[in-house]
Formats: C-alpha cells, sequence, structure tokens
C-alpha cells in the first residue's frame, strides 16, 4: 500500500479526475424533490410578510412626512391612502403586520419547547391562517366603525 493509499483509504483506485464520484452524490433538497406543506408555506408567508412589513413601513414614514411637510403634502399622502388602491395596500400592509406578530407568537411558544408535535405545529399554523385573517377584518371593521361609516 502506498503513503497516499494508506492517508486515503477509501479512495484506492479511484483516479482523482474521475466524473462518476460527482454524478453519485444526492441531490440537494428542493421546490422539486419536496412537496408544499403547510409549514413550509407558513414559513415562506413569514418571508413574505416581513419584506411586506418593510414596504409598509416605509408608506407609514411617507405619510409622517406629510404630516410634517405641511398640508399640502398631507393632502396628497392622504389622497393616495383613501383611493381603492391605497385601502388594498393598507389592509395588506395590517395583515401583514398581525400575520408577522401571530407567527412569532408561534416562535416564542416553540422556542419554549411547547407544541413542537406534528399535531400542534398544524394546529398553529392554520390558528396564523385564520386568526391574521379574522383579526385583520375586524381591526377594519372597528376602524371604519370608529370613523363613522365612510
Amino acid at each position: 500500500m502506498s503513503d497516499k493509499e494508506a492517508r486515503f483509504p477509501g479512495r484506492q483506485g479511484i483516479p482523482m479526475g474521475n466524473t462518476n464520484t460527482q454524478a453519485q452524490r444526492p441531490l440537494s433538497p428542493h421546490l422539486q424533490i419536496y412537496r408544499p406543506m403547510l409549514t413550509m408555506m407558513m414559513s415562506i408567508a413569514h418571508r413574505i410578510s416581513g419584506v411586506g412589513n418593510a414596504i409598509g413601513f416605509l408608506l407609514l414614514t411617507w405619510w409622517l412626512v406629510a404630516i410634517s411637510s405641511g398640508p399640502e403634502a398631507y393632502a396628497t399622502v392622504n389622497d393616495f391612502f383613501g383611493s381603492i388602491f391605497g385601502r388594498f395596500l393598507l389592509f395588506v400592509f395590517s395583515w401583514g403586520l398581525i400575520h408577522h406578530m401571530l407567527g412569532g407568537i408561534r416562535h416564542l411558544i416553540w422556542d419554549t419547547g411547547r407544541g413542537l408535535d406534528k399535531v400542534s405545529i398544524e394546529i398553529f399554523a392554520w390558528g396564523t391562517i385564520i386568526g391574521s385573517t379574522v383579526l385583520t377584518v375586524l381591526v377594519w371593521i372597528a376602524g371604519y366603525w370608529l370613523r363613522g361609516g365612510a
């Protein structure tokens, strides 16, 4: 046995440039291998809601700057947020905030070591989806009610 064979016992007789060894390696897991699962979709939704929250906070900053800039700037922002598209953005932003908050609470519970079995994970996932939707609608109903309708 040569010195090189002694140092690398698993490679006896395999030339270093053999490309067949790379073809036998397993593929990294990716979306073409995994079938979508609720927990995977929740992880993706949590990341998307985080990005959406960053964009929503830019809109909030625009509103705050407009308030301090004077009545003309505020009227422009107010007209935008009063439009159908503006209200849609605000609705999606509020849903993203609530969804992200409930997802954070779910992870906080998991950090205590509770709710890590498969049934509890599914319950938490559905609770986050349903809870964020119901709470968002309730916040908007309360907002319209407090404004007096319009």
